[in-house]
């Protein structure tokens, strides 16, 4: 089956293609990888194409109810443009990351129990979905805040979360739905501003606040960002071409459209591959060693 529209998947090399990652970046890589936060759509029963819905617009060609599933899924649960999405008008496909939740509720939630043949699952399966995508993606910044040596005063607290969440991630169909998910998500995201300032607090000069801005169509051509805060920015379309964002927080960041081209996001915190997916940059954007240049850029 193909490879999952938008996934970094295991990646050899820094983004730059200029050597192998670093030690710490290994180390991250395997410790994502065994706690499978990495798509791996043969062993998914085709979830976001049946679970999520979607409405016409830029990112995607046709309306699909949530549970509805999209008229391109082939009965092997693979996708049948995956080859041609962006032409086809299924942009937002290529963007999307479970971030390895698909298999996780596919083969260790329901056991290996598909949809299609287990029709009394399905209604379950499509509501757990979601919920383990948001557990998966809490594992994935926490996992990036583990790796980071000056997040090292709470390390130990970041460890206690992510075994929580690992264990939680374990549980029955039953224990997903239960989750509280916005008080957890409210802990993490408390855990994870800490670790931002630690690590923003080594860049000198002026550090940016652009929390939750809106910075839609923003000229900010370059612009000094390094070390600002961009958690959850809007910044749909705007022109950061040559932007200096070494160690800027980009947790949430809406990126669709920006032009990153010569921009430098070395360092980078919390930014994760659809966000750049979503983006434009060319072979000068400078990116985080643990992400790869979007083959559409």
């Amino acid at each position: 089956m193909e490879a999952c529209p938008g996934t970094a998947g295991s990646r050899a090399h820094t983004a730059t293609g200029d050597g192998p990652l670093s030690d710490t970046h290994a180390a991250l890589a395997a410790d994502r990888d065994r706690l499978g936060l990495r798509a791996d759509c043969a062993n998914c029963f085709g979830l976001c194409c049946v679970a999520l819905p979607f409405s016409a617009s830029a990112d995607f060609a046709v309306d699909k109810a949530a549970g509805e599933p999209c008229g391109n899924l082939k009965s092997d649960f693979g996708c049948g443009i995956h080859a041609r999405l962006r032409e086809r008008g299924f942009a937002g496909c290529t963007v999307f990351d479970c971030f390895g939740a698909g298999q996780q509720v596919s083969q260790t939630t329901f056991g290996g129990r598909d949809w299609r043949r287990n029709p009394g699952t399905a209604r379950q399966m499509f509501d757990v979905f979601p919920v383990m995508r948001h557990l998966h993606e809490l594992l994935w910044y926490l996992t990036e805040a583990l790796s980071l040596p000056a997040a090292r005063p709470v390390h130990p607290d970041l460890r206690r979360m992510l075994d929580g969440v690992e264990r939680l991630t374990g549980g029955t169909a039953d224990d997903l739905l239960a989750a509280d998910l916005p008080t957890l998500r409210s802990e993490v995201s408390a855990l994870l501003t800490r670790v931002s300032e630690l690590v923003r607090a080594g860049v000198p000069g002026r550090r940016r606040n652009h929390r939750g801005a809106d910075l839609i169509g923003a000229r900010l051509r370059g612009a000094d960002l390094r070390g600002a805060n961009l958690r959850g920015a809007y910044l749909i379309a705007a022109d950061l071409r040559g932007a200096d964002l070494r160690t800027a927080d980009l947790i949430g960041a809406d990126l669709r459209d920006a032009d990153l081209r010569g921009a430098d996001l070395t360092g980078g915190i919390f930014l994760t591959q659809p966000q750049l997916d979503s983006a434009r940059g060319d072979a000068e954007t400078r990116l985080p060693e643990a992400l790869s240049r979007p083959a559409h850029w």
